[in-house]
C-alpha cells in the first residue's frame, strides 16, 4: 500500500499552541487519529478568528472542510503540548487550502501535517460561492498568495 506523502511549505503565517488532554488520547497510550482532526479543527478556529472571523461568516460566507490530509510523522501523547502552524495555499476560485503541521513544543518533535481544503459556500444557496476578495486581501497582507 502506498503511503501519503505532503511537502511542508518552507513557511507558515499563523501559529497557535493546544494540549493534548487525557480525551485525546486513545487505548493504545497516544494521540488517538479523530482527536488528531479535533486538534486541527480548533488550530483551523483560530486560524480564522486571528483574522476576524466565525467560520460561519467569513466575509459574508460560511465555509466547509472539503476535505482533509493527515500524515502522522510520531506519535503525541497526553500532557504534551502541540504547536499547529498554518498557511494558507492552493486557492481556487471557491476556496483554499490550509496546509497545517503539528509539532511538540517542548522537543520539537513533528507529530503530523497534512491540509484542510476548505470551501466557501453562498449563505441563501447552499452552495460553493467565490473567495471573498475581503478576505483574500487580509491573506495577502500576511504572505504572498500560492
Amino acid at each position: 500500500m502506498s503511503r501519503i506523502q505532503f511537502d511542508l511549505p518552507g513557511h507558515f503565517v499563523f501559529s497557535t499552541q493546544i494540549q493534548i488532554y487525557i480525551s485525546h488520547v486513545n487505548q493504545g497510550g497516544h494521540l488517538d487519529n479523530a482527536q488528531l482532526l479535533t486538534l486541527v479543527s480548533e488550530a483551523r478556529v483560530r486560524f480564522f478568528k486571528s483574522l476576524g472571523y466565525r467560520e460561519s461568516n467569513v466575509a459574508g460566507c460560511p465555509i466547509v472542510v472539503g476535505d482533509l490530509v493527515a500524515q502522522y510523522k510520531s506519535e503525541g501523547f497526553h500532557g504534551e503540548t502541540m504547536r499547529v502552524r498554518m498557511l494558507p495555499q492552493d486557492f481556487s476560485r471557491c476556496g483554499l487550502d490550509l496546509a497545517y503541521c503539528m509539532d511538540c513544543v517542548d522537543t520539537g518533535r513533528e507529530v503530523a501535517r497534512g491540509k484542510i481544503g476548505i470551501v466557501f459556500i453562498d449563505p441563501a444557496t447552499r452552495k460553493p460561492a467565490d473567495v471573498p476578495p475581503v478576505f483574500l486581501a487580509q491573506l495577502r497582507a500576511l504572505a504572498p498568495l500560492s
